[in-house]
């Protein structure tokens, strides 16, 4: 069954028996009203997101919807959390986050489940705005690639992505339980042979160096070898590789980018999270983007997005979402658009089969 006949079935199945539970505020949710707010001038496509937090805890899909609208948002990743955080007995508070303690994080399968219910609980003319992606493995288990086939037959045709997969990852690396997780790790390999084969965009988070290390980055080679076993995957380096205390030589860092765009075809990336404002941006009264990001990024204007990398939780979004018009303002209206919305949506109508139903608006 293909993906537009499965959300023909699932619509069809929601208005007979399962409307009466989606609660009102969804029927004021269309499309982002561009004229309704003088400060949305962008139509975006958030293409890192995830639903859940390291709780597993939401503030639920209404929540985020009202979100999507005030930030200008009309499509959206739609993913859980692979990790879960332990309350340890040592521990005398509940964390919030992976960092509020010492405690280990595990990984969390059910997160996809939780996905796929609140999806398939959407009303149609909402659900085409939502792409799903499988996340809910252990990225050093061998057998990975077992949950995502499970993911694939129990719901066949929703799925359009994998990931985020979490890779090295500084702190959370540390904290949690098993050997480290690494974008080359051969428990991935069956994981980018599946998703080439199904044409689904792998998510990859994987840190390009060590807080200690930046002088040279020890862990670029692992994305890199992903890249080239794997080259019929489309891979989208999270965070462009970077992360916390990860304050590299950005000429010599978007150099080593560059490069690695131009030999690899199947690599994407995704400014998501702080380091749009930790690198790419430069701080000051009058943001603006660094002139080697901006080169970079307008060279290779097919091959970026941004995304929120908010978790669970929104009242951060707006923010997470509008901080991007300083670089959307200063690339050409062309290529603005393309970061903003069709290189995220792109992959998944080249490589998804159907695109995404509906009109994408443009800003007025």
């Amino acid at each position: 069954m293909d993906r537009r006949s499965f959300l023909k079935i699932t619509a069809a199945g929601l208005l007979a028996g399962g409307t009466q539970r989606i609660s009102a505020p969804f029927a004021a949710l269309a499309a982002p009203d561009f004229g309704a707010d003088a400060t949305i001038r962008h139509s975006i496509a958030d293409s890192h997101f995830h639903y859940a937090d390291f709780l597993q805890k939401t503030e639920g899909v209404d929540a985020l919807l009202q979100s999507m609208k005030a930030a200008g948002v009309d499509h959206i990743m739609f993913s859980g959390m692979p990790l879960v955080k332990k309350w340890d007995a040592a521990e005398p508070e509940e964390p919030k986050y992976y960092l509020d303690d010492n405690a280990r994080a595990y990984w969390y399968s059910a997160t996809d489940f939780v996905v796929a219910r609140r999806f398939l609980e959407l009303p149609s003319q909402v659900r085409s705005r939502f792409h799903p992606f499988i996340c809910g493995f252990n990225a050093t288990d061998k057998h990975a690639v077992m949950h995502v086939e499970r993911m694939l037959a129990e719901y066949p045709g929703l799925w359009q992505g994998v990931g985020e997969v979490f890779g090295h990852r500084d702190d959370l690396t540390n904290l949690t339980y098993g050997e480290t997780a690494r974008a080359n790790h051969p428990a991935l390999d069956s994981v980018y042979d599946l998703a080439g084969q199904k044409n689904l965009p792998v998510n990859l988070h994987n840190n390009a160096t060590s807080r200690n290390r930046l002088d040279k980055p020890i862990y670029v080679y692992e994305v890199r070898e992903a890249l080239a076993r794997h080259p019929k995957t489309v891979i989208i380096w999270a965070h462009a590789g970077l992360s916390r205390m990860l304050d590299l030589d950005q000429t010599a860092y978007t150099g080593l980018l560059r490069e690695m765009l131009a030999r690899h075809d199947n690599l994407y990336i995704d400014l998501s999270w702080i380091i749009y404002e930790n690198y790419v941006q430069l701080s000051g009264q009058e943001p603006r983007i660094r002139p080697e990001w901006l080169t970079l990024i307008s060279d290779f204007s097919d091959r970026f997005m941004i995304g929120s990398d908010n978790i669970g939780h929104f009242a951060t979004y707006n923010q997470n979402i509008l901080k991007y018009y300083t670089l959307l303002d200063a690339l050409k209206p062309d290529t603005a658009r393309k970061v903003a919305l069709t290189n995220f949506l792109s992959l998944l109508t080249r490589v998804g089969g159907d695109a995404p139903q509906g009109p994408i608006p443009s800003p007025s």
